[in-house]
């Protein structure tokens, strides 16, 4: 699946309407979660069917594309499924047999129970309710909402793959406009000549990473670098804030600001680790690296920071897929003892973080910390090839990641 991003051009009462469409999605989506609260048991195609509803009952619902409004009931099943899921897992020390609880057992007991959203920031079209002109240069939205023809700013080119190809259109605000998203039913597949290379990879908040082959990134800290910036801009909110009023509009014009500028530290991280995993995929042919749970690992209030800043998570995502695309092999392996196993006696040399050189008193071997992890890392990926439990070829559904950071950046 290929995602190609263009930015929009229109009226400002067409960008409105754009707006009318993301709030219709967000009351779909929010109506379809009441529903499953009020009548449990219910399954996908039941928020599907009471999509029907809401059109008869609620004049300007029924404007929003049919698809578009099953799109919102998907996203609202997905919520409700990974409910499911963390029900059957152990809660309170207890393991649930039950596929579900009751609400006020789930929303009490278990973690991931589906909430209400305030704010929207997509609206999603499928097969209908859009179309494309015949230079690919223009999007007109034909739905209830009249939104008309827009105009698609970007580098990509559209004319390599057919209509029937785009499976979903989504539109999404971000603080610094509007954007269409094409999803696109593409297998991409990249074929190079076999370096062979083996790489294992230890990230790191001193670096970047450290790998096997004693090379070391630094890291950029974006974050760091611009949270001078932000608190300024932030400040400044704080003091045009009226609690209990009507915002006034030089609130709203700072509020914009400082999300254009968390916009712009998350999409220079973005470039940064998409630029560097496919560095690493082009330039050897299997990649070792640790399965690491980041997020239990921000919850350490003092390192929480620092490990966002440095997106190891978004790193790997990126990795698994071209790793995918260019056929190269990705392996995650268990990250425990890699820091304090030598790499060469194997025996355990006991570090804190701020111990950052390897000095082992059996063999006399003395590396850098992360040097050493990164060998430990390498050895323990060569070691399971071939058998289960690694994460060769990863599978990752970037798409779905691009929607939820979409999100999240307009907040």
């Amino acid at each position: 699946m290929l995602v190609y991003e263009f930015k929009l051009k229109g009226k400002h009462q067409q960008l409105n309407l754009i707006d009318e469409a993301i709030r219709t999605a967000l009351f779909v989506r929010n109506s379809c979660i009441r529903y499953w609260m009020d009548n449990q048991k219910l399954g996908k195609y039941d928020l599907s069917a009471y999509c029907k509803e809401l059109a008869a009952n609620f004049e300007w619902a029924g404007k929003l594309n049919s698809m578009a409004r099953q799109a919102s009931a998907d996203t609202a099943w997905v919520a409700i499924s990974r409910f499911y899921s963390n029900c059957k897992k152990k809660v309170s020390g207890k393991t649930c047999t039950e596929p579900v609880l009751s609400i006020a057992e789930g929303r009490s007991r278990s973690k991931g129970f589906p909430n209400f959203k305030k704010r929207g920031h997509s609206v999603e079209y499928k097969t209908t309710g859009w179309k494309l002109s015949a230079d690919r240069k223009y999007l007109t939205l034909t739905d209830g909402f009249g939104i008309g023809k827009l105009k698609l700013v970007g580098t990509y080119d559209l004319h390599f793959y057919q209509i029937t190809d785009i499976k979903r259109v989504r539109l999404v605000k971000r603080a610094d406009g509007y954007y269409a998203q094409f999803c696109i039913a593409v297998d991409r597949e990249i074929k190079l000549t076999p370096s062979k290379k083996v790489i294992a990879l230890d990230v790191g908040l001193n670096h970047f990473y450290a790998d096997s082959n004693r090379d070391k990134i630094e890291n950029p800290r974006f974050f760091k670098k611009s949270e001078r910036g932000l608190k300024r801009l932030q400040k400044r909110v704080s003091k045009k804030f009226r609690k209990g009023k009507s915002q006034s509009n030089n609130y709203k014009k700072a509020k914009n600001k400082l999300a254009r500028k968390h916009l712009k530290v998350s999409r220079q991280r973005k470039d940064f680790v998409v630029k560097l995993a496919k560095c690493v995929i082009q330039s050897n042919d299997v990649v070792v690296y640790e399965d690491l749970q980041v997020q239990n690992m921000v919850k350490n209030h003092k390192l929480a920071k620092s490990i966002s800043d440095a997106s190891w998570y978004q790193f790997r995502c990126w990795l698994e897929y071209f790793g995918k695309v260019y056929s190269k092999i990705t392996i995650a392996v268990p990250p425990h003892w890699t820091s304090q196993n030598c790499s060469s006696c194997g025996k355990t040399v006991v570090k804190t973080l701020s111990t950052r050189t390897h000095e082992c008193c059996h063999c006399g071997t003395v590396l850098d910390r992360d040097e050493n992890a990164a060998l430990n890392i390498l050895a323990k990926g060569l070691s399971t090839v071939g058998h289960t439990g690694t994460n060769a070829w990863g599978e990752n559904d970037l798409c779905l990641d691009l929607a939820t950071s979409s999100g999240k950046l307009t907040q």
